[in-house]
């Protein structure tokens, strides 16, 4: 039987241990440094982020912003880094919407509809993105020129130059702040409305006033409250135009992420009893009813996990916009090191804006699955 001295001899040596291992570890990446440093030093090569400040000299293809070709690097990467959470958010939310039906149809009795699912899924999960995304883009660009574009209602407008749409005559700031409005809005009906069908009427209700009010308050007078593209010469202008680019990267990522969220869904929908499916039929309520209040609230707190590793991937897979063009962090970086020669500078910018982003969106999963886990389960 150790005594108490024998004790603390162990927990001091076992200490010593961990403290001489962190020592060793960072003198490694000390002299890593180190040596890197004289290396690009010896070739010409200066190191540090002095370089953010030098204008780029160079355009792509979209941004949010304005953008211009003299532009300092760190605008372009913010640039950069606010298309990567655009396409992903607008993915990852397309692609939950179109995943949660396609594993309903998996789940459903219909045996059409379980055959229509399944196809989708064995097509889109086992072809590579990157195939999809450069497939869809050389589809684009084979659509015909402006003049000859293809119209739907004379409104939105398909050329091999994107696809044009109506939008509001809203600045872009106003725009975020309704978006960022009706998050919070969301949010806060999914708190308090006490069911999910009053938390979806209230979020629906409240995001269209929202748009609305902005809308009248916001839109300059000089122009109309919605701006619909018109033809002009060999452009379009007013309205809102979508990139080649942009729309194969959207489609393309949401139609694979959507073949793993319908997996997803399916397994959990699985995992749900079936006596409580039968229990609410026996009270008469219809299939959706049965699906709505009884199996999607449950099959959700086993749905959830593994979906927040879905939506990380989707955020991830929008560095495949590399191979087509798509103007997104990982093509900015990547084009920054061709032009400066920063390397390590800027793959660094790379790995923490995924890092902080990716974190952030696992956090608030932890949150939503900790709000819908069971009160006192597993206590």
């Amino acid at each position: 039987m150790l005594g108490w001295r024998d004790f603390h001899r162990m927990r001091a040596r076992e200490i010593a241990i961990q403290v001489g291992l962190v020592l060793l570890v960072l003198f490694i990446v000390i002299g890593s440094v180190r040596s890197a440093q004289v290396n690009l030093a010896a070739l010409g090569i200066t190191s540090g982020y002095s370089f953010l400040d030098r204008a780029t000299g160079w355009s792509y293809s979209f941004s949010l912003l304005e953008r211009s070709i003299d532009d300092p690097y760190a605008r372009t990467l913010l640039i950069g880094f606010l298309n990567t959470i655009f396409v992903g958010s607008t993915s990852i939310a397309l692609a939950t919407i179109l995943g949660f039906a396609i594993g309903t149809m998996r789940d459903s009795r219909n045996l059409g509809l379980q055959v229509i699912s399944s196809i989708y899924i064995q097509i889109f999960r086992n072809i590579p993105l990157i195939l999809q995304v450069v497939f869809l883009y050389a589809l684009l660009i084979h659509f015909p020129g402006p003049r000859q574009a293809h119209s739907i209602a004379d409104a939105i407008f398909m050329s091999n130059r994107g696809i044009m749409v109506p939008v509001l005559s809203m600045p872009l700031g106003v725009v975020a702040g309704v978006v960022l409005g009706s998050v919070l809005l969301g949010i806060g009906s999914a708190r308090h409305a006490g069911s999910a069908r009053r938390a979806l009427a209230v979020w629906l209700a409240g995001t269209a006033a929202l748009f609305v009010a902005a809308a009248f308050l916001f839109t300059p007078e000089s122009q109309n409250m919605v701006s619909y593209p018109e033809l002009k010469g060999l452009r379009f202008v007013g309205g809102l135009s979508l990139s080649v680019e942009l729309v194969a990267m959207i489609v393309g990522v949401v139609l694979y992420g959507a073949a793993y969220i319908g997996e997803v869904v399916r397994g959990g929908l699985a995992e749900v009893p079936k006596g409580l499916r039968e229990a609410g039929e026996s009270l008469g309520l219809g299939t959706f009813a049965v699906w709505w209040t009884i199996r999607m609230p449950m099959a959700l707190r086993s749905i959830i996990p593994p979906l927040g590793n879905q939506w990380i991937f989707i955020m991830k897979a929008t560095t495949v916009g590399v191979a087509i063009g798509f103007s997104d962090l990982f093509y900015i970086v990547s084009t920054s090191i061709t032009q400066s020669g920063q390397t390590l500078e800027l793959i660094a910018i790379l790995m923490g804006a995924f890092l902080l982003v990716n974190f952030a969106l696992a956090q608030a999963v932890n949150w939503l699955n900790a709000r819908l886990a069971l009160k006192g389960y597993g206590a």
